[in-house]
């Protein structure tokens, strides 16, 4: 089986205290595809201006990642600039943002993938997403995810569309405020009310926590002693959850955990190194390898 996931494809220029990487490739449909692409096939629908590296184009297409909806427009692509300081790897500082031909896009969908089941709106403009999903003819499992700018210029956008989702993955500061619930399981069930069957809340180095009616869970970060570049880790994570459910169409109890610690795994690789560095090159063989280490680590 495989999957579609809309968002963004983006030139990422980099600052952390070991210095400026520049021209990476980034966006959080990019991101997205490098983990589940690792279990199943990835189709991507976002836009590029003309100026956008051929090099990460044919990279996404090595990667086995459909391009067929990626439209490449005349402009600048999106690019965004930001820095992240020693005392705070968690949260980047933007320094610029250049929008470029995502001011005018208005999502494109082949029509040999319209009728696909899986579907992910990985992180972009609530009011795409949804023009996104009204173009799907037959979801059987859609997915999300947003970020606090959405939450606080388009919230009754992101209202809208959390009604209309499966599968909703948000960092606990977006649950927060998102529900305006301090407390994570009643933001979890709050959330859970409004639409979604299931919701993931991301706590970074402090791990995941997993709410439906009929289960929930938690558990922690793999250990990561370096982290170099944060950026891409939450996509990256998304990515590894819809991969493995869209891989094994299964949504009990033990399919989610084993989702989450795939997701897990794959985030820790990606905040490793700069952009893509770490987990372009990971197959499953390695991925497993430190999969078990984490198993291990939650429960010896």
């Amino acid at each position: 089986m495989s999957l579609i996931v809309l968002g963004t494809v983006a030139i990422d220029n980099i600052k952390t205290t070991t210095g400026w990487k520049r021209d990476l490739l980034g966006g959080s449909a990019s991101h997205f595809c490098m983990s589940a692409s690792l279990f199943s096939k990835v189709h991507l629908v976002s836009v590029v201006g003309d100026d956008f590296p051929k090099k990460h184009l044919n990279f996404l297409k090595k990667k086995g990642v459909d391009l067929t909806s990626l439209l490449e427009e005349e402009g600048k692509s999106f690019c965004w600039e930001g820095e992240y300081k020693k005392s705070d790897l968690n949260n980047a500082i933007t320094i610029s943002t250049e929008l470029g031909v995502l001011l005018n896009y208005v999502p494109q969908v082949s029509v040999v993938h319209e009728s696909l089941p899986y579907v992910f709106l990985a992180n972009f403009d609530p009011d795409l997403q949804y023009q996104f999903l009204q173009r799907m003819t037959k979801p059987k499992l859609v997915g999300m995810d947003t970020m606090n700018l959405w939450l606080t210029i388009k919230r009754n956008s992101v209202l809208k569309l959390v009604k209309k989702v499966d599968l909703f993955i948000a960092n606990d500061a977006e649950a927060k405020m998102l529900t305006k619930e301090n407390n994570l399981i009643k933001a979890a069930k709050q959330i859970r009310k409004m639409g979604p069957k299931w919701v993931v809340i991301k706590k970074g180095e402090h791990g995941v926590y997993f709410h439906s009616d009929k289960f929930h869970f938690s558990f922690p970060a793999f250990p990561v002693e370096n982290v170099l570049d944060p950026t891409g880790a939450g996509d990256t994570f998304a990515g590894g959850i819809m991969g493995y459910l869209v891989k094994h169409q299964k949504f009990d109890e033990k399919t989610f955990r084993n989702a989450l610690t795939y997701a897990t795994t794959l985030s820790s690789f990606n905040v490793e190194g700069f952009g893509m560095s770490k987990t372009a090159p990971l197959n499953l063989t390695k991925v497993n390898q430190r999969r078990k280490a984490l198993i291990k680590f939650i429960a010896p």
